[in-house]
């Protein structure tokens, strides 16, 4: 859609983002996909969630299921399976390193924010650009610069204080898409064990999930303050400190 288009390009315009930002859905049933045009999307390839976001954040379209999902922690995120014994536990993720005790392995999983099983059973992954639905949140990764601006757009205009969520783990799927979707507040994360080593997410960058509901806002608030980010990034007080 034409609107999406104009939105994404403005991110990127504005902001100089390196990648596209991503457009995410969250489908309930087949009746639901069946009314979606799914055409041009991937629904083959095996790969994780944070792995289709970083693909569509280069140009790809990826529909996810239970069949070619490959992460069982982001696949009970999403509702789609239920939550393996061993992640529940925190054993999984103690026996790898992740946490010191199993006891905060196992903290971490219980608290995990996750859609209810059988509340989605698809994923709709595209470049924001090139969506062709209106998409449930927004998943934008970039330097933390970037973010910044993109966090101020998003309360431009109503000055509220903004909270973010993580636990360092699941930092795509619950932090940047999960957490937006069920609080409907943008959340910016660190990124996660998971996603770092899967993904090509540089050492540089972070994530941002926003409610698509702020979008049009977002992307209109960016063009009121592009003079600033610009005189901003002129480093002016640094430079007269220097001097």
């Amino acid at each position: 859609m034409e609107q999406y288009t104009s939105m994404a390009q403005t991110l990127k315009d504005t902001l100089g983002l390196k990648r596209e930002p991503v457009a995410v859905k969250l489908v309930r049933d087949q009746d639901e996909l069946n009314n979606l045009n799914i055409s041009g999307y991937d629904a083959g390839t095996k790969c994780r969630y944070c792995q289709s976001v970083m693909r569509a954040s280069q140009g790809e379209k990826v529909l996810l299921s239970a069949a070619n999902l490959a992460c069982a922690a982001a696949a009970a995120a999403f509702g789609i399976k239920s939550l393996a014994p061993k992640l529940a536990s925190g054993e999984a993720h103690y026996n790898v390193g992740t946490f010191g005790t199993q006891e905060a392995a196992h903290r971490i999983m219980s608290e995990m924010p996750r859609l209810a099983l059988g509340d989605c059973n698809f994923v709709l992954v595209s470049p924001l650009g090139a969506c062709e639905f209106e998409p449930d949140v927004v998943v934008v990764e970039a330097a933390p610069e970037n973010l910044m601006w993109l966090a101020l757009a998003s309360i431009y205009t109503t000055g509220e204080r903004l909270n973010f969520s993580t636990s360092v783990v699941q930092a795509t799927c619950v932090d940047s898409t999960v957490v937006p979707f069920k609080t409907g507040q943008p959340n910016a994360v660190l990124g996660c064990t998971g996603c770092r080593e899967a993904t090509d997410l540089e050492l540089t960058e972070n994530l941002l999930g926003i409610p698509f509901k702020f979008m049009t806002s977002v992307a209109e608030n960016l063009e009121d303050i592009e003079d600033i980010i610009i005189h901003n990034r002129s480093k002016g007080a640094y430079e007269r400190f220097k001097k």
